[in-house]
């Protein structure tokens, strides 16, 4: 915006400098010119008195000399020749005589001669103009008095003008850039912090606020985003509040949960029961610490951890209830050790809502596997059963819109989505090779926020294991 009004404002003001600096300079050249042709007018004009007394040579010698065009040898005069028969009575030095020049002649003989029939003229001559000013004499011919203008004469002063032309343009141009420079940064600034702001507060940086300044504009857009940033933190807080509360009335049932699971005795039925009910405890802990946190919360690096033993201890857990609805569960790709950014809590409720998807959406007896693939800067998990599949794998994936049935919130995936894309990932439904539905989770392990680009995929050779793949 700033260049775009520097560059506006030069165009503008060139366009009137030289609108008005072109006539003028052509104004400041035609001045100088009629000036220096009215003052040879002047100077032919001082012999003029001499001619109409006599025609004497010495006398017309002695007049021209004295002129200021004739000292300096500008000045010649073209008298005709004369019989004597034209002689006016009581004329002195009119008597007969041939044609004569007084001074140095530069004109064309014919532009002289065309001068005799009593029309001015001005003609080109070597180095400048000769001014052929026709006079009457007492005979009723014409004399001629020719004054040379030479160049320098006419351009006079015109290049002085034209340089002062050009100097004030170009500080006309000059203080139209700064001024228009001012403006444009009086407008940019108080945008670029208001995108700087924007951008921290998509960041998470909830504490950032815009200085309100610049135009009315931007200073009304500066209150709105102001206002607009106290209502999230309002919103967030009322969110974590309600998170806490609704965390802490599960610990009454969680209790019961507990006690009910003590009294089961021994076996392993009982204990896979009490370590379900421990651990849901700990996630109900969990969830309650992280929505008191107060306070802007700071960049913090993932701690990450291990996906491969993370998939392993949790189809551990979803294996007893597979065995019991007659699934066959395959599972492939977790024998490495590979770290992830996403901390443990949130990998496990990704897979938690993945495989709960399965068992609840898909009728008993469905096969479903788990494949990981990994390279060097990412890792994918994929979850594929022999189910009915999802007729619209977009609306699954958009928050509160999955249509899971009775007792299904529709954010199973919304879960999902979001820790991939916490690590520049992505989310992707499809057509299972077991006939059903595929979640593919592309987790990146470039860091979180870096956007992926779309050549990575093309380095994890995703080869689905054969039918002979390990089960569990």
């Amino acid at each position: 915006m700033r260049w775009a009004l520097v560059r506006v404002s030069l165009a503008v003001t060139v366009m009137v400098v030289l609108a008005f600096a072109v006539p003028l300079g052509l104004v400041v050249k035609e001045l100088a010119r009629d000036r220096a042709f009215a003052d040879a007018e002047r100077q032919a004009a001082q012999i003029r008195p001499a001619l109409a007394i006599t025609t004497d040579r010495e006398q017309l010698e002695r007049a021209v000399a004295s002129s200021q065009a004739g000292g300096d040898g500008r000045l010649a005069v073209h008298v005709p020749g004369n019989d004597g028969t034209r002689q006016g009575a009581g004329s002195e030095g009119h008597g007969p005589h041939e044609a004569y020049d007084i001074g140095r002649r530069r004109a064309d003989p014919r532009d002289v001669e065309t001068a005799r029939r009593g029309r001015s003229a001005v003609t080109s001559v070597p180095g400048g103009y000769a001014l052929l000013q026709p006079t009457a004499l007492s005979t009723g011919e014409f004399a001629v008095v020719e004054v040379y203008v030479p160049h320098r004469a006419v351009g006079n002063g015109v290049t002085t003008s034209w340089v002062i032309l050009a100097g004030v343009g170009l500080g006309l141009i000059v203080g139209s850039l700064a001024t228009a420079d001012r403006l444009g940064l009086r407008l940019v600034r108080p945008a670029e912090r208001l995108a700087k702001a924007a951008a921290e507060l998509g960041e998470g940086k909830l504490g950032v606020r815009v200085r309100e300044g610049g135009p009315p504009e931007l200073r009304a857009a500066a209150v709105a985003f102001n206002s607009m940033a106290d209502k999230i933190v309002q919103l967030l807080s009322h969110e974590r509040e309600l998170a806490a509360d609704l965390s802490h009335r599960l610990r009454t049932p969680l209790t019961v949960l507990r006690l009910n699971a003590a009294s089961l005795g021994e076996g392993p039925a009982a204990e896979q029961t009490r370590a379900a009910v421990a651990q849901l405890e700990r996630e109900v802990d969990q969830l309650i610490c992280a929505a008191r946190e107060q306070g802007e919360r700071k960049e913090r690096p993932a701690l990450g951890c291990d996906a491969c033993e993370v998939i392993r201890d949790r189809m551990d857990f979803w294996s007893a209830l597979a065995e019991d609805e007659g699934r066959a569960v395959r599972l492939a790709g977790v024998d490495a050790t590979v770290r992830v950014p996403v901390a443990r809590p949130e990998l496990v409720a990704a897979l938690d809502a993945m495989l709960g998807n399965v068992f609840r959406h898909t009728p008993e007896g469905t096969a479903f596997a788990v494949d990981v693939h990994h390279s060097e800067d990412a890792v994918i998990v994929l979850v594929s059963d022999a189910g009915p599949g999802i007729a619209d794998p977009d609306a699954a994936l958009r928050r509160g819109h999955g249509d899971g049935g009775p007792g299904s919130t529709g954010l199973g995936l919304d879960i999902v989505r979001r820790v991939a894309e916490s690590t520049g990932g992505d989310v992707r439904i499809g057509r299972s090779v077991l006939g059903g539905t595929e979640v593919r989770v592309w987790l990146s392990l470039g860091g979180a926020g870096k956007p992926r680009r779309r050549e990575r995929r093309r380095r994890i050779r995703t080869r689905r294991p054969g039918p002979d793949a390990g089960r569990k």
